[in-house]
């Protein structure tokens, strides 16, 4: 009939879904061109015996003689997800798994029963999730790292910010304990909490650990050293550390909306930091005379 299967498709885009040709601005606003066949040609098929395109020798051709109309069930709207169709899935994990458990067995089930020809991506918070889950020892190895060049920094050795950072993996075991206890996943604030905890339990030691350097320094035996810093730090230690777990309980024990994000961040600060202070006390001299002694060692 000399007429292309392109034209065929122009026609029915232009009239049934129609086209936008341009704007133009009047009275102060923007108005849309767009070309459509008036809505008593659109919403029945029968009516296409209206519509024509044009042919190779210039006659109109009716659009009903080049296209059967057939009425199937599709959805109304489909939804398509890097340019494939797709199906969205949401929910939330049951009670006593983290997110993170969650998205593991999804993706296990996935390559079990998925067909050839189908696939999964996450999207929205999960993607977010799996993206940054793998930061996570990225940054606290940073915190660790900035810990102990600060602190090399502070007391000009290598060796003794050993002794404050040694004392960090108890107050992250506090943490985790706490957390245990409380049937609380290990959540992206708790991780939040963790970070902070570095800096946290540092400082206890840092407590201790400076004054016995400053002894050590003057010629003190380190064992002795260690013992008379306790001695004279502690009451600040427990102050400090009192006041901080005090301010900090309302997030453990907080109820209501977003309450999940505060207590999952409270019980990790208080835990952690009840621990590094009720062991810290006794294990921070230890470390310190353990570490003047083998860097002593060294230098002889």
């Amino acid at each position: 009939m000399g007429v292309d299967v392109d034209d065929v498709f122009t026609t029915l885009q232009i009239f049934l879904g129609g086209s936008q040709v341009n704007d133009f601005n009047k009275f102060g606003r923007t108005y849309k061109v767009t070309v459509q066949a008036d809505a008593a040609f659109r919403s029945d098929e029968n009516a296409m015996r209206y519509l024509f395109v044009k042919s190779s020798n210039d006659t109109m051709v009716p659009l009903n003689t080049l296209v059967k109309p057939k009425k199937v069930s599709a959805p109304s709207v489909i939804t398509r997800y890097n340019g494939v169709k797709s199906v969205k899935i949401s929910g939330s994990q049951a009670a006593g798994y983290s997110s993170g458990q969650a998205m593991t067995a999804l993706e296990e089930v996935a390559a079990e029963v998925l067909p050839d020809g189908y696939t999964y991506e996450w999207s929205g918070q999960s993607r977010e999730e799996k993206l940054s889950g793998d930061r996570a020892p990225i940054v606290f190895g940073m915190a660790m790292v900035f810990a102990f060049l600060c602190l090399a920094a502070l007391y000009e050795s290598w060796s003794v910010p050993f002794a404050v950072l040694l004392t960090v993996p108890v107050g992250i075991f506090g943490a985790f304990l706490f957390q245990y206890a409380r049937n609380l996943e290990n959540s992206v604030y708790m991780q939040i909490g963790l970070v902070m905890l570095i800096g946290l339990a540092a400082k206890n030691a840092i407590l201790i650990v400076e004054f016995a350097k400053v002894r050590v320094d003057k010629g003190m035996d380190p064992v002795q050293a260690a013992i008379e810093s306790a001695k004279i730090r502690l009451r600040p230690i427990l102050m400090t550390s009192l006041a901080f777990i005090i301010g900090c309980f309302p997030l453990a024990i907080a109820t209501g909306a977003g309450a999940g994000a505060r207590n999952s961040m409270g019980t990790a600060v208080v835990g952690g930091m009840f621990t590094a202070t009720t062991l810290g006390i006794f294990l921070i001299p230890v470390l310190f005379v353990v570490i003047e002694k083998i860097a002593m060692r060294k230098k002889a």
